[in-house]
């Protein structure tokens, strides 16, 4: 038996139910066709976006095995397996857009260590009239080096922009930010509590497993962090449209 994983999450991130009904309603209005989501994980989002727009197709981009299988289960129990793929494969210079809706969330690393080449790939996958929505981070406020120390491994404060240089910079790669909104901080502890519940759980009756020890480390370094990072990072759901070419 080994521990379980993310198995009580619905999303891979801060994302609420309502929320995620008013971003498919917003996504869909415009009518995509073509959905490509980058770093797509398990493709929940792109699940319910497909579920919406019955006329329209889905590429999830993922290297996580596991996941990817899992996306494929629920695209098959839903009756969208015909609509829908799954691909273990890099999104660098991905050659599946470009599309009319282009999901980023929590992904744009997969496109660029720098989020400007980043948001530039993503200007270059997106149809003219289409739709992105990038989930991305940002500081609420500028960390203290003794938080910075707390959170993931070499974390700096140059990691993450504040909300109004992220959009600019959304701005500056050729959108407009049709719709900026930020995960709350229930969002943001449901997320995380359900990150590590099942293995939390999973630790308190296995607790002479001979996986648990690796377990326990892990899951207390991922609670260290979100607690220091806890109302510090933020996380942005910016629905973005595609300037024109003059």
């Amino acid at each position: 038996m080994t521990p379980p994983r993310h198995t009580l999450l619905t999303f891979h991130g801060p994302l609420s139910e309502t929320r995620a009904d008013a971003l498919v309603q917003r996504l869909i209005r415009h009518a995509p066709t073509t959905v490509l989501d980058i770093g797509c994980g398990w493709g929940e989002l792109m699940l319910r976006v497909l579920a919406a727009a019955p006329e329209a197709t889905g590429t999830g981009i993922d290297i996580n095995a596991e996941d990817l299988a899992r996306g494929r289960k629920a695209a098959a129990e839903r009756g969208l397996a015909p609509r829908v793929r799954f691909l273990e494969e890099t999104a660098t210079g991905t050659p599946h857009g470009p599309a009319d809706l282009v999901l980023c969330v929590g992904a744009s690393q997969a496109l660029g260590s720098q989020l400007p080449r980043a948001l530039g790939e993503l200007r270059g996958l997106v149809s003219d009239g289409g739709r992105v929505l990038l989930g991305e981070g940002f500081w609420h406020r500028t960390p203290t080096e003794a938080e910075l120390s707390r959170m993931w491994p070499d974390a700096k404060a140059t990691d993450h922009p504040d909300l109004a240089t992220l959009v600019g910079l959304a701005v500056d790669a050729g959108f407009r930010p049709e719709w900026t909104e930020t995960a709350s901080l229930d969002e943001w502890e449901a997320f995380e509590s359900a990150y590590l519940a099942d293995t939390e759980v999973w630790l308190a009756e296995h607790p002479g497993h001979p996986l648990a020890e690796e377990t326990r480390q892990r899951a207390d370094r991922h609670r260290a962090a979100w607690l220091t990072y806890r109302g510090v990072l933020g996380l942005a759901y910016l629905t973005l449209v595609p300037v024109a070419a003059r």
